[in-house]
């Protein structure tokens, strides 16, 4: 293909993916490698991000985006990154990394009490915008606790999507919307925090420095466009988290809009223009990629991963004729959900629950009330729109929290992510909400929103608004069914007192958790 590319690298939580863009926002190409993240023997609640095979399927997907779209590499202008929240990369003085760990590792459980105990917690809280359960400052502790000769060999940290720019170009940088993830930011100022840094006795020089996304980090190295097959030297921008960069690459890009990135995990957001705290310490507030912008947040924890955990555990004829066919088994699973009536046929999924920042634990994932005298409506059908209804109502919970905290209302909703390249997805959340949902064009957004800011910084776009205006479309806007919205609302009242029924046996001792934070 002829012309000018944008090139987006993204590590989700359960997937990367390398995205190529036109210059006018047209998705050209994707490649993707499913990823997990092995636990450490022995040590409960861990996660390890394994650098050097992860590090290699990014440049495999590199590669094949490449050769599928026969894009030579030097038309494209620039590359930007992207990653979940939380993960983090600890390196030592020559740059080779020595501990890592995806946003999900949860070990650091006593050090997380211990902050909670001596009234730190509350005091990161406040000033981070994020609770010690999944992010830096337990696992510092942790860390030099546990292994100290790690501890005092690191020269560096950065967050996973800083660990991407690193490899590509050796240089160490972070942006506002990842790092304040770590929980080591002042919200207020945007940058690492100096108290927080002194409660991990840590030293202020192992934190990068703070650049604005679309800012130019460096060029590509020798090595890096060995391992991937692009140009050396082609230049590498400043991205951020994938939330806010999924918002950018909707467009959503004034403070007050309700979003669901529906990805591994779903987002919840709403842009602020200042740096909002929940009082109840329920959400999360981060900075955004945005300038003077924050972005206030609830999690679906693995409202994605649910769903392909139910089609590798027991959708193997969708698979088999997804292969024969080459119709995506996903969307072979919708279609025989859509036979289903709003509330599954009376099936319940108890996956996620709605976010408590404080104190984050899960049900044990479950199926309840199957009819066994009706296969026919009580199968497999049921479990699967029961599991987007299950999604929708834990979106609906946090709008509600969103709403109160500030003091809001918020008449529609927009749906980007995997999830919302589905057909009854998006028209379940419109009907659980009782919003318009509008869907874009590209569900890719996280990775659009780093292109955009490769884009800028590579001159093609001014700034973030023109860009968005140049870039961003929306393929439809759902309204919701006035009668399904008020059936959704005895629905979810019902799934709430279930929920808590089945959690109150997790934490009795008798169920594993779906997951529970550290310090919980």
């Amino acid at each position: 293909m002829s012309g000018e590319f944008l090139l987006a690298l993204d590590a989700g939580t359960g997937s990367c993916r390398a995205v190529l863009f036109a210059v006018d926002g047209t998705q050209v190409g994707v490649a993707q490698r499913e990823w997990s993240h092995a636990e450490v023997p022995g040590v409960p609640g861990s996660q390890v991000f394994d650098t050097e095979t992860n590090w290699g399927l990014i440049a495999e997907c590199v590669r094949q985006l490449l050769a599928e779209s026969r894009v030579d590499a030097s038309s494209i202008r620039a590359l930007g990154t992207t990653s979940m929240r939380e993960g983090m990369v600890l390196y030592d003085k020559s740059g080779r990394e020595l501990w890592a760990c995806p946003n999900v590792d949860s070990r650091a459980g006593v050090e997380a009490t211990d902050l909670v105990q001596r009234g730190l917690a509350e005091t990161i809280y406040r000033r981070g915008g994020d609770w010690v359960a999944i992010t830096a400052p337990a696992r510092l502790l942790w860390i030099q606790r546990h292994q100290p000769d790690v501890f005092e060999k690191a020269e560096h940290l950065t967050m996973l999507a800083d660990w991407i720019t690193q490899r590509l170009t050796g240089e160490f940088v972070t942006d506002p919307s990842i790092g304040s993830s770590s929980g080591m930011f002042d919200l207020a100022r945007r940058s690492w925090s100096a108290d927080i840094i002194d409660i991990c006795g840590m030293r202020a020089e192992v934190f990068p420095p703070v650049l604005a996304p679309g800012s130019t980090a460096g060029v590509l190295s020798a090595a890096a466009a060995r391992a991937t097959g692009l140009r050396a030297g082609t230049p590498v921008i400043v991205g951020g988290a994938d939330t806010q960069l999924g918002l950018v690459g909707i467009g959503v890009v004034d403070p007050g809009q309700f979003t669901v990135i529906g990805g591994t995990f779903w987002q919840h957001t709403i842009g602020l223009s200042e740096p909002m705290i929940d009082p109840k310490a329920r959400l999360r507030t981060l900075c955004h990629a945005l300038p003077n912008q924050w972005m206030m947040e609830g999690i679906g924890f693995y409202c994605g991963l649910s769903m392909r955990w139910f089609r590798d555990a027991f959708c193997d004829l969708e698979k088999l004729e997804a292969q024969r066919t080459g119709v995506d088994a996903y969307t072979l699973m919708e279609r025989a959900a859509m036979r289903v009536p709003p509330g599954s046929n009376d099936v319940i999924a108890i996956l996620s629950n709605l976010m408590t920042a404080s104190r984050w634990i899960h049900a044990s994932p479950a199926f309840v009330q199957f009819n066994v005298g009706n296969p026919a409506n009580s199968g497999r059908k049921e479990c699967i729109r029961a599991i987007e209804e299950a999604a929708a109502y834990v979106s609906y919970g946090h709008l509600q929290v969103i709403e109160e905290v500030t003091a809001g209302t918020i008449d529609r909703a927009v749906f980007t992510g995997g999830a919302s390249k589905g057909t009854l997805w998006p028209r379940i959340l419109a009907d659980v909400l009782g919003l318009p949902v509008s869907v874009p064009r590209v569900k890719e957004s996280t990775a659009l929103g780093a292109a955009m800011f490769a884009g800028i910084g590579a001159g093609i776009y001014h700034d973030v608004a023109t860009a968005a205006r140049q870039v961003v479309s929306f393929d439809a806007t759902l309204e919701p069914d006035s009668e399904s919205h008020d059936r959704y609302l005895d629905l979810y009242e019902g799934w709430k007192h279930v929920y808590q029924a089945q959690l109150g046996l997790v934490e009795d001792g008798l169920l594993k958790p779906l997951w529970r934070a550290a310090g919980t």
